[in-house]
């Protein structure tokens, strides 16, 4: 399997993305709104994924509560935003998590893209805002380790997002490349939730955010200092390390450059979303595969699921 995560144009596989991934095996795939539009329908997407990929396929998807949800009414539960939490019990977020997580599974995901352990800091861009439980690191740790523990509980691996840290960014990087210009001794506060909780059997997904106070060039998803020295040095995550999303505009260049260059920083894999045919193969061809130690990385996320994945 390639070192890539891909999203899909539609509801259903379609046989030129069936023929590209038989051809080009990624590691899974991410579903978004667009793919989503009924149980039965949701099940026979992941079902067909899973025949051309193996049983083994990890299927991603963004499911926090609150604004940032696949999964909505009428057919699915409307999940609070994590913030509501916030100076709450433990136990009310480690069983929200759990049965979100139990929701997800059921319909055949293995992998929920979230806690969110980025702080919610005064003057930040709203992209984060209450997806994050605190602008207090300890209590954003507290309750990312009840969320993780319930995600877990419910059959499902976590993905901690956005390794070092979004919150502080005063722009979306959906839209443009955030820079945080604060220097390291202020940016320890956003690595303290991470390294909390810097399991070796959890996944993370980086920032696309520029960081001077650790590399003047290079955003965090692009940069060996950032992932060798920050995250798999300083906060010590060791897991399984996924890009965000490369067709982001906060990354400029070819998908194939950029592809190669996160695999070549230490991302254990790509994620490319769009679902846009072209790019998709574009991807596939850049990602070799999977090396050995994100197999192991891999394998040791797995180990907690339940028989399924």
């Amino acid at each position: 399997m390639r070192a890539a995560i891909i999203g899909l144009s539609g509801p259903a596989l379609t046989a030129e993305e069936a023929a590209l991934f038989a051809r080009h095996r990624p590691l899974g795939v991410i579903l978004f709104r667009r793919n989503i539009e009924a149980p039965a329908q949701l099940r026979a997407l992941i079902a067909s994924v899973r025949e051309v990929l193996g049983e083994e396929a990890a299927v991603l998807v963004d499911q926090e509560g609150g604004r940032v949800a696949r999964l909505r009414p009428p057919h699915w539960p409307e999940f609070p935003p994590p913030a509501r939490f916030e100076r709450g019990p433990a136990e009310a977020a480690r069983a929200n998590a759990e049965a979100l997580a139990r929701l997800c599974a059921a319909e055949g995901f293995d992998v929920v893209c979230a806690p969110c352990l980025d702080l919610r800091l005064p003057g930040a861009h709203e992209v984060i805002g209450d997806r994050a439980f605190s602008a207090d690191p300890a209590e954003v740790a507290r309750l990312g380790a009840a969320w993780v523990e319930g995600l877990r509980a419910g059959g499902v691996i976590p993905v901690l997002k956005h390794i070092p840290g979004h919150g502080r960014a005063r722009q979306d990087s959906h839209e443009a490349l955030p820079v945080v210009a604060e220097e390291a001794a202020v940016l320890a506060a956003d690595l303290a939730p991470f390294r909390a909780l810097a399991a070796p059997d959890l996944w993370a997904m980086t920032a696309h955010i520029l960081y001077p106070a650790w590399d003047e060039a290079r955003c965090a998803t692009l940069s060996p200092r950032v992932i060798g020295g920050v995250i798999r040095g300083e906060i010590g995550f060791q897991g399984f390390l996924i890009s965000d999303d490369l067709a982001m505009r906060a990354l400029s260049g070819g998908l194939g450059a950029l592809t190669e260059a996160a695999l070549a920083a230490g991302c254990d894999a790509v994620l490319h979303c769009s679902g846009v045919a072209a790019e998709t193969a574009e991807v596939l061809a850049a990602a070799p595969p999977l090396p050995p130690a994100g197999q192991v990385r891999l394998a040791a996320a797995r180990a907690r699921l339940p028989a399924h994945a």
